[in-house]
């Protein structure tokens, strides 16, 4: 446990120097302050509930709790890392990144300390169990995704129902009757992770409107489970034309072992994609795909719990509309 007198000695003055500028019972010179916030985040010192983040000053830190739990994808959720980190410097702000699964005591830990201003939570659940926290916390908090319940929460994201619709709409346009999702590894679904179970959610809809059979495959994230699904896919489904792939790992490899079964992209299988545009423009085959628009999620995220931070009133719900982008990957299905 760090104590007080650990970040005195480790900043270089006294233990109720540090007091003083926890509590803001006297004046004390910004460079003085600036050394014992940063002994304080380097130290994990933790005050008492009490003392709240450097009295009439702020940390100048936003944490970003993104909890890396199995079958995440790592280049993905760094995309969105990256862009929160970028958004906070343009408010002369630093990024506290939380990466563990703490639920509770996590986001305690942040809320009790001066460690952090605000907190940007990422990988929400459909029922999260970290809700009530949130909304009953005295600190502003943006969340990055849309649990089934987002009352009372400030909340940004792409509109992933829609982007799945749009994916089934442009196969359903060129004719494909027979579709599946390859979607996240199960576990994500296991967990009620919200950005996936919106995804199925709009692909089977979209795929009932439009009078389709669809099924939906979750799919670990490794070339030997792509290669699997493929098999499968083509013995179980024969009359499958099209797929729409929610799972960036698998895309490539996905592609690679049907072409190697003997199936032509597009002129067998028509392929879109839930994906960022580098991915879908490097493949061998260029995907047809919604961009997953990392930047301007994290922007827009830092930029509400800036607002929040001035006081000013932001709206609870910030949906990015889907963009898809025609590449070379579908084709018009088999004429019927």
């Amino acid at each position: 446990m760090v104590r007080i007198t650990d970040v005195a000695r480790h900043a270089g003055v006294s233990a109720s120097t540090v007091s003083y500028a926890l509590s803001g019972k006297r004046p004390i010179s910004a460079e003085t302050r600036q050394r014992i916030e940063a002994s304080i985040r380097l130290l994990g010192y933790r005050p008492h509930a009490g003392a709240r983040a450097l009295a009439g000053s702020r940390s100048k830190v936003l944490a970003l709790v993104v909890p890396l739990r199995t079958g995440v994808d790592v280049p993905v959720v760094t995309r969105f890392a990256v862009s929160v980190v970028t958004a906070a410097r343009r408010y002369d702000h630093d990024v506290l990144l939380l990466t563990q699964e703490e639920g509770h005591e996590g986001l305690r830990r942040v809320a009790d300390t001066a460690l952090a201003d605000a907190l940007i939570v990422m990988d929400v659940q459909l029922r999260d169990p970290r809700l009530p926290l949130l909304r009953a916390l005295d600190r502003p908090s943006v969340l990055i995704g849309f649990p089934a319940a987002p009352g009372g929460l400030t909340c940004v994201d792409l509109d992933f129902r829609a982007a799945a619709d749009l994916c089934v709409g442009h196969l359903a346009g060129l004719g494909h009757r027979v579709v599946a999702l390859v979607g996240s590894p199960p576990e994500v679904y296991v967990r009620g992770t919200a950005f996936a179970q919106h995804v199925v959610r709009g692909f089977t809809a979209a795929a009932d409107r439009h009078g389709m059979s669809s099924s939906v495959h979750p799919c670990e994230a490794t070339p030997a489970a792509a290669r699997a699904l493929a098999e499968r896919l083509l013995r179980e489904r024969p009359a499958l034309t099209g797929v729409v792939v929610h799972n960036e790992a698998v895309l490539a490899p996905l592609v690679d072992a049907f072409e190697a079964l003997g199936v032509r992209v597009p002129g067998d299988l028509s392929v879109t994609a839930i994906c960022p545009d580098e991915s879908a423009e490097r493949a061998r085959v260029p995907v047809t795909a919604v961009s997953l628009p990392s930047a301007e999620v994290g922007a827009g995220a830092v930029d509400l719990v800036m607002r929040k931070l001035r006081g000013t009133p932001v709206p609870e719900a910030t949906v990015l509309e889907p963009r898809l982008t025609e590449r070379s990957s579908t084709a018009p299905g088999p004429v019927r």
